[in-house]
């Protein structure tokens, strides 16, 4: 016999999932209905309707895909590229390498912009780039680079874009419900995010927004779209025909989540959501330098929602992490890549974006630290911390 589920509590401040908001796990226990229900299917449009408003645009093929942010990567590349199309895709960390990966999967000419991990990508490198190849027909660049923590601005490099005549794509994941996307205003053809992060759901869907301009590619491919799955020719009859086309059954309870989560978002307005993220981070960085723990990320691109902390000489980083766990049940990230064993990623997304838990992870890492021979003053972080707010 397996005894009633159980989890320990657990204060989330890794690279995501973050902690759910109690309304939104709630909305999950809301009853099943049919896939082609009409009360379901008018779920469907709040939740499209409320996407439009997070995502900032006005774009008809905005919709939540079933899977988790790399679905809505994929489903991204694998909707415009057809063979031989030139990509260009920027990196400068863990998900713009994927990026590339699945470009090439379907079949594009892959140019990479690469620049150090935990620096931006300067925009003449992404002109350079654009210049060698004739037509490319895609740039990628990811917005918030969930392994290095950097906010990379894309206004420039969306107009360079423009200008070449290639679509441009934004990977939201870990930005989407932090700072503003606001797609319509920049100009971005396509973008997508997931639920688990700034948006405080559960994992398990990815929404997606395509500009018009984005949806023409679709429409006039040579070659048919790659994945039956993510195909939103098909998935836009599902969602947006007059009408309903089955085409998967979709997962109703995580869409009752997105619907509320998303109510939960613009109740709280998005500018003090977005100063909300930027505070704590900043309060956070703070409590940090204080003790001696030095930002990864390059000053004046730092990403409020994830912040990556240089690991001291002498400190084991699964040590530490472990420690926090079972002394705290605080949850922090490993290093991805490059910064694997060099950096910890302390993810202050949505409903852990809070006064509370900058205090609970600075106070528990410095005890942690001085415990294991750092030289620091008790009560340092947090004191540092505290000036911010």
């Amino acid at each position: 016999m397996y005894d009633e589920l159980i989890v320990p509590p657990r204060v989330l401040l890794g690279p995501g999932p973050s902690e759910a908001n109690a309304r939104v796990l709630k909305a999950m226990t809301t009853p099943m209905l049919g896939y082609l229900d009409t009360k379901f299917v008018e779920v469907m449009d709040d939740t499209v309707a409320l996407l439009r408003q997070v995502f900032g645009t006005e774009n008809r093929l905005t919709l939540p895909v079933s899977g988790t942010g790399t679905a809505g990567m994929e489903a991204a590349l694998a909707n415009v590229i057809e063979p031989g199309d030139g990509v260009v895709v920027g990196i400068n960390g863990y998900f713009g390498e994927r990026i590339a990966n699945i470009a090439a999967r379907c079949g594009g000419v892959v140019t990479t912009v690469e620049t150090e991990w935990g620096t931006h990508i300067p925009t003449e490198k992404i002109a350079e780039a654009i210049a060698k190849i004739s037509a490319p027909k895609l740039v990628a660049l990811v917005h918030g680079e969930t392994s290095t923590g950097i906010l990379q601005p894309l206004t420039d490099a969306i107009e360079i874009a423009r200008s070449s005549g290639a679509l441009f794509l934004a990977d939201c994941v870990t930005s989407l419900g932090g700072q503003p996307v606001d797609m319509d205003a920049r100009d971005i053809d396509i973008a997508y995010s997931c639920t688990q992060k700034c948006l405080a759901g559960p994992p398990g869907l990815s929404p997606i927004s395509f500009s018009e301009r984005a949806v023409d590619v679709i429409r006039n491919r040579k070659t048919p779209i790659q994945s039956f799955y993510l195909d939103m020719t098909l998935l836009e009859n599902y969602w947006h025909g007059e009408k309903r086309s089955y085409h998967h059954t979709v997962s109703m309870s995580m869409i009752y989540a997105l619907r509320e989560a998303l109510r939960v978002v613009l109740e709280e307005g998005l500018a003090a959501r977005y100063e909300r993220h930027e505070l704590n981070a900043r309060a956070l960085l703070a409590g940090a330098k204080a003790i001696g723990l030095q930002p990864a990320a390059e000053q004046g691109y730092r990403a409020p929602m994830l912040t990556t902390l240089r690991i001291p000489a002498g400190i084991d980083d699964a040590t530490i992490r472990k420690r926090l766990i079972t002394d705290y049940g605080i949850e922090i990230g490993a290093g991805l890549g490059i910064f694997a064993g060099k950096a910890w990623r302390i993810g202050l997304m949505g409903e852990s974006a809070n006064e509370r838990n900058v205090m609970l992870v600075l106070n528990a890492l410095e005890k942690l630290l001085i415990e294991f021979g750092h030289n620091t003053a008790p009560g340092t972080a947090v004191h540092a911390a505290s000036q911010v707010y």
